[in-house]
């Protein structure tokens, strides 16, 4: 994954420098122990009065039959290019305190700080995860009995980094471009919205 290893201002950990979101995956299976403990490192993520308001429906193709339902979950767009990862994931997010049945306004944060937890350690692991918003949670709802005041929210692509060559022209462009990203200054601010951060002013 090192060809696209990101170009940073400011030193970070090599693994999130190293993350990127592939549409091309090799057709290897995971293995299960892998698999395992990216869900571990999703459970030990921080949430809001310890809620941990986040599931996950995993299906790999060890299981076509559950594979195929989970695929067609997600776009059409999307399962163009998801259906060659050997694991496809539904992120859920349980939008409702357990405690008083108010809503929790943090649980999408919380969803993406497990999934976030579950990525990290995809990559620790040679791994690659490919995020999409692109799903039909409806369906998803009706196919996997998803009860109520819970949400699919996100869908993900797990596997082995793949070679761009075999997808279509459009999506091997998107897999061989260079990784961009907003300026700190951009997005850091102090004193009012739009001031670039003093801690950002470099020497």
């Amino acid at each position: 994954m090192s060809e696209k290893k990101a170009l940073t201002d400011y030193p970070i950990h090599e693994f999130l420098a190293e993350r990127w979101s592939p549409y091309a995956f090799q057709d290897k299976p995971v293995m299960q122990v892998d698999l395992c403990s990216l869900f571990e490192a999703a459970r030990w993520a921080a949430s809001s009065y310890n809620e941990q308001p986040w599931s996950y429906i995993v299906a790999t193709k060890d299981n076509p039959e559950h594979f195929q339902q989970l695929l067609s979950c997600l776009v059409e767009g999307n399962q163009v290019w998801a259906k060659n990862a050997p694991v496809l994931a539904l992120g859920i997010v349980n939008l409702k305190f357990a405690l008083n049945n108010e809503d929790n306004r943090a649980a999408i944060h919380d969803l993406g700080t497990a999934t976030g937890n579950l990525v990290v350690e995809a990559t620790a692991r040679g791994l690659c995860v490919h995020q999409m918003i692109g799903i039909l949670p409806d369906k998803a709802r009706s196919l996997f009995s998803i009860p109520e005041g819970s949400e699919a929210w996100t869908g993900m692509a797990i596997g082995y980094q793949g070679d761009p060559m075999t997808l279509p022209d459009a999506l091997k462009e998107r897999d061989l471009m260079p990784r961009q990203r907003k300026a700190l200054e951009q997005f850091v601010f102090s004193g009012k919205w739009g001031n670039a951060s003093s801690l950002l002013l470099k020497e």
